[in-house]
C-alpha cells in the first residue's frame, strides 16, 4: 500500500527525473546536487515499494510502473501549488511567467501588468518554446507561457487552459548579404527553393518547426535539418550567422545584428499566439495578466486578421475561425 504522506520534494524529484530522463540536467533544475536527487529517488522508490526506473551507464528511462504513475504526480504537484496559492499571504506567491523571448508578446503583456499591478510579483523566464514551456507548467514550476496552443500534443492540452492574444505576423529572418534581403515585403513563392531554420532538433519549439512544415508543404520550400538546441539570443546569432541560415521567425524579432527581417506576404501569414496556464490554476496574479493581455489585444487590435491571411489549418480549427 503507498504511503499517505509522501514528501512533495520526493515527487518533484521523480518529475524532474521523469521528464529529463537524466538526473544531471534533472538536478540542476532542481537547484540540488545529483547524489542528494538520486537519494530521494531511491527513498521513493523504497516507500512506494516499485522501481520507477531503469538505469544503466548510458541511459536513465521510465519503468512501466514510473510511467503509469508520472500523471498521477504532476497532478498532485499541481494541487500543491493551488494550495500554497490560496493559503498564502495577502500578497501571494510569485507568479512565474514564460515569455519565449524578450521583445515579443509574452514580454509586452508581462510589462504591461507589471504596470497595472505593482502589488504583485512576476518572475519572468525564456523558454525557448511553447512545448517545452508545457511541460514545466504541467510539473508546477512555471505558471504561465505564451505561444502556439494548437501545436501542443492533445495529451498537454488536457491539462492546460488558454487565451487567444496576438496573432504575430509571421517573416524572415535573412543574412544582410541573401539575394533576397532587399527592403520591405517579401512575396511567399520568393521563397521556393530556399531552406530555412524552424527549430528542428530542438524538443522545446516543436509546436514551431510542426508550424513551418505545414507552411512549407507544396511551396518547395525546405526545412532545416535538425540541430542541437540552442540556448540565448547571443549564441542564436552566432550560430544562424556561421551556418548562413535563413530562418522562419516573427516579425517582431529585429535587430539581430547582420540579419534582416521581412515579413512575408502574399499570402500575409500569422502565427496565433495564446496565453497559456495549468487548467484550476487560482491566482491574482493570473487574473490580472488575463486582463492585461486582454486589454492590448483590444487597443492594438491583435486579434485582426487581413483578408487572406494563412494560418494552420488546426489553429483556425481550434480557435473555430
Amino acid at each position: 500500500m503507498l504511503p499517505r504522506d509522501t514528501d512533495p520534494r520526493l515527487l518533484r524529484a521523480f518529475a524532474a527525473v521523469a521528464e529529463d530522463l537524466h538526473f544531471t540536467r534533472a538536478a540542476a533544475r532542481l537547484f540540488v546536487a545529483q547524489q542528494a536527487l538520486s537519494r530521494d529517488i531511491r527513498r521513493l522508490e523504497r516507500e512506494w515499494g516499485l522501481p520507477l526506473f531503469s538505469r544503466t551507464t548510458r541511459q536513465v528511462t521510465l519503468t512501466a510502473e514510473g510511467e503509469r504513475l508520472l500523471p498521477q504526480v504532476h497532478k498532485v504537484l499541481a494541487a500543491h501549488e493551488e494550495l500554497a496559492a490560496a493559503l498564502g499571504p495577502a500578497g501571494h506567491r510569485p507568479l512565474v511567467v514564460d515569455v519565449g523571448s524578450p521583445g515579443i508578446t509574452g514580454r509586452r503583456v508581462l510589462d504591461a501588468v507589471r504596470e497595472a499591478a505593482p502589488e504583485l510579483e512576476f518572475i519572468a523566464r525564456y523558454h525557448s518554446g511553447l512545448t517545452g514551456a508545457a511541460t514545466e507548467i504541467t510539473a508546477g514550476r512555471v505558471d504561465v507561457s505564451f505561444g502556439r496552443f494548437a501545436g501542443l500534443s492533445p495529451t498537454l492540452r488536457a491539462g492546460l487552459e488558454h487565451l487567444p492574444v496576438r496573432f504575430e505576423r509571421v517573416a524572415v529572418l535573412l543574412p544582410e548579404d541573401h539575394p533576397l534581403a532587399g527592403p520591405g515585403e517579401l512575396p511567399l513563392a520568393r521563397l521556393a527553393g530556399e531552406t530555412l531554420y524552424a527549430g528542428a532538433g530542438n524538443p522545446e519549439t516543436a509546436e514551431w518547426t510542426d508550424f513551418a512544415r505545414t507552411l512549407f508543404a507544396g511551396r518547395s520550400i525546405r526545412l532545416a535539418a535538425p540541430f542541437p538546441m540552442i540556448q540565448g539570443d547571443a549564441e542564436f546569432v552566432r550560430v544562424v550567422r556561421k551556418q548562413g541560415w535563413s530562418v522562419l521567425a516573427s516579425e517582431l524579432f529585429t535587430g539581430l545584428p547582420g540579419m534582416v527581417v521581412r515579413p512575408l506576404a502574399a499570402p500575409v501569414v500569422l502565427s496565433p499566439v495564446s496565453m497559456v496556464w495549468r487548467r484550476g490554476l487560482r491566482h491574482p496574479g493570473l487574473d490580472a495578466l488575463r486582463a492585461a493581455a486582454a486589454e492590448l489585444a483590444a487597443r492594438h487590435g491583435w486579434l485582426a486578421r487581413p483578408p487572406g491571411a494563412w494560418l494552420p489549418a488546426a489553429d483556425r480549427n481550434l480557435l473555430s475561425l
